[in-house]
């Protein structure tokens, strides 16, 4: 258990590794409650949240949910977010835990005098279950064929274990599954029931460490590391969750003047040609030993074999093969910008 984030948080249960494969290859539970859950309800709720994302959510149907970022006036990243529409006037925001008072505060400020704010964040519990075998466990957990038949960032209420849950299909890992949240007091009893019904399907409790493999394989940026507020979505990657024509947002102006003056800087994936494992913070060099960068996330992928990771370059040294150095403890140890993501479910 380690500090994270203001909560006591699992790194591991039997090993980063074997919890790796088994959401690669079974099914893993994450207790997952830290993030943060902000609720819009009111007539204005969506035009709330479409002025505090670049995103369009006014077009997003009941039970849908999608992938966004926030930005602030100078157009760099306050928080990437999911936002699900639960109701005609009904909007949930998950958040990262890092930045829950920010966000809560942010969104609060903008839904003042407009629509019903609220932050749910310390009332609700959230279980990630994550892998090709989560259909089944949910299954003999005596989910109903609605959860079990949920599309990709779908959406749904049932109750299961005599729980009142509401399941949506969304992850952190590069794998199918479900998050499902939950009332605090009843979400020990879930994940024992959870558990329970996963036994036959080689489900296995999973920590922070695997979660943070995972979604690296996958390609998934975590805010602190790969975003923040000195980096952009173009640069990020994250060009498709802008809709500069779709409405005004906070931020939007910025954008657009970053979208057309073209990137200096890319967040790329590299995998490590030579003996070492990159990790935050590392330096980035270019041929020709100069420093270009630092690495934003680094580690062995358990599931390719390789160790990989992702760090701003400089534009013209973003292109697959490009060669690259990393600094590991006074060291050059070469690597190379691949194709990502690292790791695709079939």
């Amino acid at each position: 258990m380690v500090p994270f984030a203001g909560w006591s948080m699992p790194v591991q249960y039997a090993g980063v590794v074997k919890e790796h494969q088994a959401v690669r290859e079974a099914a893993g539970l994450f207790d997952v409650s830290h993030m943060g859950e902000l609720r819009l309800r009111g007539p204005d709720a969506l035009a709330v949240v479409d002025s505090v994302i670049t995103n369009d959510v006014a077009k997003l149907k009941v039970g849908r949910a999608k992938y966004t970022v926030s930005v602030n006036e100078g157009g760099t990243i306050l928080d990437d977010l999911i936002v699900y529409r639960k109701g005609e006037q009904d909007v949930l925001v998950v958040c990262n835990a890092s930045n829950v008072a920010k966000m809560s505060a942010h969104f609060a400020r903008h839904a003042e005098g407009r629509c019903d704010f609220e932050d749910q964040s310390a009332g609700t519990a959230l279980i990630a279950l994550q892998g090709p075998k989560a259909v089944d466990v949910a299954r003999d957990a005596g989910a109903p064929e609605a959860i079990l038949g949920l599309g990709k960032f779908r959406l749904a209420d049932a109750e299961i274990g005599g729980a009142a849950v509401t399941f949506a299909r969304t992850g952190y890992t590069g794998e199918d599954g479900y998050e499902l949240f939950c009332a605090n007091a009843d979400a020990a009893a879930l994940w024992r029931h959870l558990m329970a019904a996963g036994e036959a399907h080689g489900v296995a409790p999973a920590g922070l460490g695997a979660r943070d493999t995972l979604r690296l394989e996958a390609c998934l940026s975590l805010y602190g590391n790969d975003i923040d507020e000195t980096t952009n979505p173009f640069e990020a990657g994250l060009g498709w969750v802008v809709k500069l024509d779709a409405g005004d947002f906070i931020g939007r102006d910025a954008l657009r003047k970053i979208h057309d003056a073209g990137l200096s800087r890319k967040l790329v994936g590299f995998e490590m040609t030579g003996r070492g494992i990159a990790r935050h913070g590392y330096p980035i060099l270019g041929a020709d030993g100069a420093k270009v960068g630092e690495v934003t996330s680094g580690s062995p992928g358990p599931t390719i074999g390789k160790n990989v990771g992702l760090g701003y370059v400089p534009i013209e040294l973003s292109t697959p093969g490009a060669k690259l150095g990393i600094e590991i403890r006074n060291k050059v140890i070469d690597a190379v910008v691949v194709e990502t993501p690292f790791y695709e479910r079939q």
